[in-house]
């Protein structure tokens, strides 16, 4: 059995601000309709679209890796990281998880927030390291260079082998004279992070190379559990983990390393410049998506979707517009947008983490507008889901229905309340709101009091099982 592998754990933080980290760019929809999750599913063969895939993702993006999924009626195994630990403890995970299904199980690894155009060339490079991966070689896909690129790392191809090269050595992304004697020599691929083996194999180079983390790992999931759709994994144990990426863990030492080249149309949207690269552009190699007025301004990416945006005689810009951040930079410094998210980071501003949308399994709120003492949320709840029931020691909230129905439970009352009508929590009092209609519920919240942050929300239940204590403060609604 070969199964389907997606490491969807990262942060896309070179996509700030569209990219955050509550809400990273594997689970944006980028180009089209569909997120890059749901695209890195939807073009894998059709053979492999019947097999129940593995996801590996962050405990945070849990609901929104499961609603993606739904929405393109897609089961999984999704395997939850309680803290990031990089890809060979996630590829590990995945491939202990597929050992259990099947002894002799085979793996696709393929990152979640890549982008391949010519997805139909992907499939007989599958077939051929499908054929390696039963001689016991553990296969990457390198990309064939069209371009000297220094934003790729690179692998130099070894004594060829029918339809796959022995790996000579992994090279990291190269200045650009290097990257232009890569490509006219003709020896070098780009790492596209994709690999086939056997989960078996795996799991035997990392027993020799990293003992201690695949003991880990085994541990993590062997005492972790099945919550609603998720298998949580024991949190310490994992989090003893190296932080280590299959390339440098497995991929650069072992002796039965195979690449097989494929002429794919990839990239890895690492940064705005690369998407740039990526997206269709008009007669003036702009990208304008969104409400976006050019004139005189020339190979430039601008996106909006909260106002309107003007470029008027500039070249090479990006410029993102998102309601709560802008960001303009050269192109040439789009490597450098992590400087941005580290600082504020460190500066402990939520525009590191989440957009002022914010989605939670029920639905999602929009920060509207926040002052000393209070605060106005946009709240759509989806029909049938319902809030935790919580309480807050520091405000107070007045609830204004302005579509469909909720059923609010205040203390020992439980009632309706709708369209045009409203309600108030007053500070201390246990409540709960919930959608029993079969459309969207929409309220406007205004919250009150002398402290208004996330932390003063005190989970009492909870339908979703999130991680919650009747005496502990939680950050999420």
């Amino acid at each position: 059995m070969l199964i389907p592998v997606i490491i969807a754990g990262g942060n896309g933080t070179r996509l700030w601000p569209l990219s955050r980290s509550h809400y990273p760019k594997q689970l944006l929809r980028i180009a089209g309709e569909h997120s890059m999750l749901q695209n890195t599913l939807l073009r894998l063969p059709a053979e492999l679209r019947e097999v129940r895939p593995i996801i590996v993702c962050n405990e945070q993006h849990r609901f929104l890796v499961a609603e993606q999924l739904n929405e393109i009626a897609i089961q999984a195994d999704i395997l939850l990281e309680p803290c990031g630990r990089n890809t060979a403890p996630a590829v590990a995970l995945a491939a202990l998880q597929a050992r259990q299904r099947d002894t002799n199980a085979s793996m696709l690894v393929c990152p979640a927030d890549h982008t391949i155009g010519n997805p139909e060339q992907l499939e007989a490079a599958i077939e051929h390291a499908r054929q390696a991966a039963d001689q016991g070689l553990l296969v990457t896909f390198g990309v064939q260079p069209d371009r000297p690129e220094t934003g790729f790392g690179y692998i130099r191809t070894g004594q060829p082998c029918g339809h796959h090269h022995r790996i000579a050595r992994f090279v990291e992304k190269p200045d650009l004279d290097t990257a232009r004697g890569f490509l006219e020599s003709g020896e070098y691929l780009w790492n596209s992070g994709m690999f086939l083996f056997r989960a078996e194999r795996y799991l035997e180079e990392l027993r020799l190379r990293h003992p201690q983390m695949l003991a880990h790992c085994t541990h993590a999931l062997l005492q972790g559990e099945v919550d609603l759709d998720f298998i949580r994994l024991d949190a310490p144990s994992f989090a003893r983990c190296e932080d280590l990426s299959i390339d440098y863990a497995i991929m650069e030492h072992t002796e039965d390393g195979a690449v097989v080249p494929v002429p794919l149309c990839w990239s890895d949207l690492g940064s705005w410049q690369s998407l740039w690269e990526h997206m269709d552009k008009d007669s003036d190699g702009n990208h304008l998506r969104g409400d976006i007025i050019a004139y005189n301004s020339r190979n430039s990416l601008a996106m909006s979707d909260s106002r309107l945006v003007a470029l008027l005689g500039v070249e090479d810009l990006v410029v993102v517009d998102t309601p709560d951040a802008i960001l303009v930079a050269h192109k040439s410094q789009a490597q450098e947008v992590k400087r941005v998210t580290d600082t504020l980071r460190a500066r402990k501003r939520p525009e590191s983490e989440d957009h002022r949308q914010v989605h939670r399994p029920w639905g999602k709120y929009d920060s509207v507008d926040k002052g000393i003492r209070y605060q106005v949320k946009h709240i759509t709840v989806k029909p049938g889901e319902q809030l935790s029931v919580q309480m807050h020691h520091h405000r107070a909230e007045h609830w204004i229905v302005v579509c469909g129905t909720a059923r609010v439970t205040c203390g020992e009352r439980t009632f309706l309340v709708t369209e045009n009508q409203s309600t108030f929590i007053p500070v201390g009092e246990v409540h709960s709101l919930e959608n029993p209609g079969r459309i969207p519920l929409e309220l406007i919240e205004v919250q009150s009091g002398t402290y208004l942050g996330e932390d003063d929300i005190i989970r009492l239940s909870d339908r979703y099982h999130r991680e919650d204590a009747p005496a502990k403060a939680v950050h999420l609604l």
